[in-house]
């Protein structure tokens, strides 16, 4: 969320800086009710000062010798209790512009970091790096998509799943289930080797942690809810891990508290029908391996550069080509001031494919869910990172692609190897 200071004392920045993600913006309501909020608040005040100063002169009074229920004691009490009557009727008031105020900031985005490259769409992201060889057909050779092979081995049914839930969900079979649970405890293993604590956050999550993190409102569309709790499924473990600290003061000694968090994600994708309607890309259910970061605000760009090194091991580790895009201000998500994405190559759809996101968050997650660092005598918001590491389903259909053979098997890397028994998939 933005600052509300910010609001009323900056307001050209916060346009300026919203103009940069493509973002027309006319602040002048928000700016009256924050002016307004910020009078009624003053007022309250200065009433309860009065009231104060009330109640010491009766307290005097008394002590000097007036009867408690004498005409001049009396008069004050009156007066003093017209004041609580006052202030009464402004808190309420108050109350109501704070949520106004709270319901219109929590709908704006994050201001994109003065580092991030300015640009209206994907088409200006920035190629940072490449890494690897991507496979390349060789002559007289068919490289198969990741579903193709999937369905050739019986790795996952798509089919029935649709029996049991609805479209763009799956069920992994056998090998391909094995494939799965070896790369979360892969995953999980490198980062908690890494000095990562391991985390297992509840499934699902209440209105205000996905608020918290920047899901709500902004993205109600795109999640699955309860009808009868105030519970959703959660998109990300983003969203649980943010929610962690709420409320919380973390001392500046302890930071930075760096998780890893499995977690089963579930998404609607509502503006994505007709994309990737096959297979593993893009699904309603996925699982993902999620990094996250609070640190302290004078570290979080070196924290950015490491959180995504970490997730780019995973990839490197698995032998698998990829390039890392810096995105430009058009494209950043709601809650990142600045974002890289990895892309993993796939061999068989001739493409690379987003596999990882990994953003600093500023203090914009810190302050919707009111996390503090405490430093000597005084707090302030920590920032917040988060980055996939990885993208399960994702990762599988890049190893099903890059490491298919002649024979129809599938070449494992040898980092997988210890965890899913065998250097090969092939036919069941």
């Amino acid at each position: 969320m933005l600052d509300q200071r910010l609001l009323r004392d900056n307001p050209e920045l916060i346009t300026q800086q919203l103009g940069r993600r493509g973002m027309a913006l006319d602040l002048t309501k928000l700016q009256l009710i924050a002016k307004q909020e910020r009078d009624l608040q003053e007022e309250r005040s200065n009433l309860q000062a009065e009231g104060n100063r009330i109640g010491k002169e009766v307290g005097g009074l008394i002590q000097g010798g007036e009867a408690p229920n004498g005409p001049a004691v009396q008069g004050l009490r009156d007066q003093g209790n017209r004041i609580k009557q006052q202030v009464a009727v402004l808190e309420e008031e108050e109350k109501e512009l704070q949520t106004k105020l709270r319901d219109q900031l929590a709908a704006l985005p994050n201001l994109p970091s003065p580092h991030a490259p300015d640009g209206k769409s994907e088409a200006d992201n920035v190629e940072i790096k490449r890494w690897g060889s991507p496979r390349q057909a060789a002559s007289g050779e068919t490289l198969q998509e990741h579903w193709q092979i999937a369905e050739r081995l019986g790795l996952f049914e798509t089919e029935r799943s649709v029996r049991i839930a609805q479209s763009r969900f799956v069920t992994l079979m056998g090998q391909g289930a094995r494939l799965e649970r070896s790369l979360i405890n892969f995953m999980l293993d490198l980062h908690a080797g890494k000095g990562y604590q391991e985390v297992l956050p509840p499934i699902l999550v209440n209105s205000a942690s996905l608020t918290g993190s920047g899901q709500l409102p902004k993205f109600a569309e795109e999640s699955f809810r309860c009808a009868d709790d105030d519970l959703w499924l959660t998109p990300t473990a983003e969203v649980p891990v943010t929610s962690l600290h709420r409320d919380e003061v973390i001392p500046a000694d302890q930071l930075p508290l760096r998780y890893v968090a499995y977690s089963p994600c579930f998404r609607r994708e509502a503006g994505s029908y007709g994309r990737d309607t096959r297979g593993l890309i893009r699904l309603h259910q996925f699982n993902k391996v999620e990094l996250y970061w609070f640190c302290h605000p004078d570290h979080s760009g070196e924290a950015h550069q490491q959180i995504t090194a970490d997730a780019e091991a995973v990839l490197e580790a698995l032998e698998l080509p990829y390039r890392k895009i810096e995105l430009c201000t058009g494209d950043i998500g709601f809650s990142a001031a600045r974002t890289y994405d990895l892309e993993v190559w796939l061999p068989g759809a001739g493409a690379y494919r987003e596999i990882s996101s990994c953003s600093t968050c500023g203090d914009f997650q810190a302050r919707r869910s009111a996390i503090r660092l405490k430093e000597g005598k005084g707090t302030q918001l920590v920032h917040t990172l988060n980055g996939s590491g990885l993208a399960v389903g994702r990762t599988m259909a890049a190893l099903l692609e890059t490491g298919q053979q002649a024979d129809g098997s599938i070449k494992l890397p040898s980092a997988l190897v210890p965890y899913f028994g065998s250097d090969t998939i092939g036919l069941a």
